[in-house]
C-alpha cells in the first residue's frame, strides 16, 4: 500500500489540491512530475513548479518540474517525454488542472468559456491520450481525474452552464476512457470532495471562505488510497473523498476542517 518508486504526472500541481497530492506521494518516496504553467512567482497566486518540486524533494520524493500548458498538445507530449526520460516510465496520471468561472450565460465572456473547455475536458482527454501508451506498460496504472459524478440535474447547470459543462466534460471523458480501457488493466476513475476545499479557487465563490471547507490534505489522502489500489477491475468509478477514507478505515475526519467552529459547506454537484 505504497507509491514508493511509482512515477506520477500531476497537472496543476504547483499549488492547492495538486500540490497536496504530490506531497502525499512524495512521503512514500514516489517520483512526482509537477506539470503546470506557473514557472515564475505570481503575486496573486502562491507557488511555482519550482517551489513545488523543492517541497516534494523535502518530503522524500524525487521531483521533476515541467512548465506545461495542457491546452497545448506539443507541450503535453514534451512533458510526458521528459517524464519517461527522467524516470523510465509512467505509472499514474492525475488530472488536477482546472479552470473555473461561476457565472451565468450573460456574464460569461467567450474567452472564459473557451478556457474552461480547453483546460478541463480537452486537457483531461489530451493528457490521457499522451500518457496511455506508457500507462499500458506499467504494473499498476491509474488515471485519476478530479471531477464530479456525472449529472444532468438542471440545478447544477442553471447557475453556471459553462463551468458545469467543463467539469462534466471531465467526468464524461473519465467515463468513456474507463469503458474503453476496462479490459486492459488501467484504473480510470474520478474523485470529488464532499465539502468545499480551502484553495485559491474559493476566491471565485462569493460569500464563502476557507474556514467553510476542509484542507486539501483530505483529497490528498483519498487520492493516495485510490492510487495504491490494485488497478485491475477498479475503474469507471466516481469516488467521494470521505467515502474513500471511511472505506480505508479513517473514521474521524474532524482534523481536516480548516476551522472547526465554522460549518462545512458542500461542494458543487453533490446532493
Amino acid at each position: 500500500m505504497t507509491l514508493s518508486g511509482k512515477t506520477l504526472f500531476i497537472t496543476g500541481a504547483s499549488r492547492g489540491i495538486g500540490l497536496a497530492i504530490a506531497l502525499r506521494a512524495a512521503r512514500d518516496g514516489a517520483n512526482v512530475v509537477i506539470a503546470a504553467k506557473s514557472d515564475v512567482p505570481n503575486p496573486k497566486l502562491p507557488g511555482t513548479i519550482h517551489s513545488a518540486a523543492q517541497a516534494v524533494e523535502a518530503a522524500g520524493g524525487r521531483a521533476l518540474a515541467v512548465r506545461c500548458d495542457i491546452r497545448e498538445e506539443d507541450e503535453v507530449k514534451a512533458a510526458v517525454a521528459k517524464t519517461v526520460e527522467a524516470f523510465g516510465g509512467l505509472d499514474i496520471l492525475v488530472n488536477n488542472a482546472s479552470a473555473i468561472w461561476l457565472r451565468g450565460a450573460l456574464e460569461t465572456p467567450m474567452k472564459r468559456f473557451d478556457l474552461m473547455q480547453q483546460v478541463n475536458a480537452r486537457g483531461t482527454f489530451l493528457c490521457a491520450q499522451v500518457a496511455l501508451p506508457h500507462l499500458l506498460q506499467a504494473s499498476n496504472p491509474h488515471i485519476l481525474s478530479l471531477c464530479p459524478p456525472p449529472s444532468l440535474e438542471p440545478k447544477w447547470w442553471a447557475p453556471h452552464t459553462g463551468y458545469t459543462l467543463a467539469k462534466m466534460g471531465m467526468s464524461f471523458v473519465t467515463l468513456g476512457l474507463a469503458a474503453e480501457f476496462r479490459e486492459r488493466g488501467i484504473a480510470i476513475n474520478g474523485l470529488w470532495p464532499r465539502t468545499l476545499i480551502a484553495t485559491d479557487a474559493l476566491n471565485m465563490i462569493p460569500g464563502v471562505s476557507g474556514g467553510n471547507g476542509r484542507s486539501p490534505a483530505i483529497m490528498a489522502d483519498a487520492a493516495h488510497a485510490v492510487l495504491v489500489h490494485p488497478a485491475a477491475g477498479f475503474t469507471g468509478r466516481f469516488l467521494i473523498d470521505d467515502e474513500v477514507l471511511r472505506e480505508a478505515g479513517v473514521t474521524d475526519l474532524s482534523g481536516y476542517a480548516v476551522d472547526p467552529a465554522q460549518p462545512l459547506l458542500p461542494d458543487l454537484f453533490l446532493d
